[in-house]
């Protein structure tokens, strides 16, 4: 088991840290309601020691909530870790970390690349774990996650069941200026790998661990990917396309593929993707909003179009005009493409709802005299799990469309 690797003295400081923290009757209905996070405006009395691996959660009447991992500086000041007592955090971790591996086994299939922990999803608050091939990329999200005996327990299990060539942590710097933690390069934890080829759905790509968006690629879009390339035929047009994900999957099926993004770096790494799977795909440097009124002026018409944006709502400030850029951006797709084409749209802005999303597209179909047919409504991969009663743990929607005249 991983834990014999710990010492004596570090299973003895995690077990050590543990106070009570006591939170409002509004943060205990959440919690009641199977809800996993507690905000500072509802926590009564925090807990007294720092740094606090382990916090007892009590409502104002004193009742046992569970047990929590505590923030002294995030407006997510208590993460929930069980309703029940937790003497040993080491062991825990172990068998929580465990567990999401064996639910990847039995899910993942054609993918040497995958989410292996979610944070809360997994149970596990504040740690994101990304496998490639051979290679294991680390986040930690919180402070808790971040103290050394956590680090410690984390990479000890990492490296006993997933057997990797070499650990690398991914740094978000926001993350850690949020939390008051120090701040730290990304770089390798163990091992000395920084680069390799991994496969999604029969598909190759390049990577390298210190390079690209989130930890180097988009795993929740993999199961998406194979959905799309089931419905694309004709000229394909995939915009935001970064390192190719979807633009590889289509060239299977399309008799062409332009694939659009900003980014030249992540032009020249969709290129060497290109190439390592014997594709050809024409890249294009433009903003994607610009390149499609420019392509409407011109009259460009294609058999499938996929629209794959970051996403345009940050916070709930942001909505409205999230909603016009979702619109703006389907409803141009929507006029080039050709008598039953394919629309691929995807939002990755948690705040903006499935539902809110199908709306602005009807409503885009609407003002683009199309009529629009639903293929699938599709979701993030089975790897990025989704609590149902955490609704943050639902953020992806990925909907496709046949459109007609």
């Amino acid at each position: 088991m991983p834990l014999k690797k710990l010492s004596r003295n570090t299973q003895r400081s995690l077990d050590d840290q543990q106070a009570t923290a006591t939170i409002s009757r509004r943060g205990a209905g959440r919690l009641n309601e199977g809800y996993v996070w507690v905000y500072r405006s509802d926590v009564i009395s925090p807990p007294v020691a720092a740094p606090l691996y382990l916090t007892r959660v009590v409502d104002e009447r004193g009742k046992f909530l569970g047990t929590a991992l505590y923030s002294s500086a995030s407006q997510i000041a208590l993460r929930m870790l069980s309703t029940a007592e937790v003497k040993d955090l080491g062991s825990l971790l172990g068998s929580r970390i465990e567990a999401a591996i064996d639910y990847r086994n039995r899910l993942v299939r054609d993918s040497d690349a995958y989410r292996v922990v979610f944070s809360e999803a997994d149970f596990l608050p504040g740690l994101i774990v990304d496998r490639y091939n051979e290679l294991v990329s680390l986040q930690i999200l919180t402070q808790a996650m971040e103290a050394a005996p956590v680090r410690e327990s984390v990479v000890a299990t990492l490296r006993e069941r997933l057997q990797p060539a070499a650990i690398i942590e991914r740094v978000e710097p926001r993350v850690r200026e949020l939390e008051h933690l120090a701040p730290r390069d990304s770089g390798l934890v163990y091992g000395e790998k920084l680069s390799t080829v991994f496969t999604m759905n029969g598909v190759r790509f390049h990577y390298n661990a210190l390079q690209g968006q989130k930890t180097g690629a988009f795993l929740d879009q993999r199961e998406n990917y194979a959905a799309a390339a089931k419905f694309a035929h004709g000229a394909a047009l995939d915009l935001f396309c970064y390192n190719g994900g979807f633009a590889l999957h289509l060239a299977e099926r399309c008799i062409s593929v332009a694939g659009v993004d900003s980014s030249r770096p992540a032009l020249e790494v969709a290129d060497r993707n290109a190439e390592l799977n014997g594709r050809e795909i024409e890249w294009i440097e433009a903003n994607a909003f610009d390149l499609l009124r420019d392509y409407a002026v011109a009259g460009r018409q294609y058999g499938t179009v996929v629209l794959d944006p970051p996403a345009f709502a940050k916070s709930k400030r942001n909505l409205e005009t999230a909603f016009r850029g979702y619109k703006e951006l389907n409803l141009r797709a929507m006029k080039m493409l050709r008598p039953g084409g394919i629309l691929i749209t995807c939002s990755c802005s948690y705040h903006v709802s499935q539902a809110d999303f199908i709306s602005v597209l009807a409503e885009a179909g609407r003002d683009s005299r199309k009529s629009l047919r639903v293929l699938e409504v599709r979701g993030q991969s089975k790897d990025h799990p989704v609590l149902l009663n955490v609704p943050e743990t639902s953020y992806l929607k990925c909907v496709i469309l046949s459109v007609s005249d």
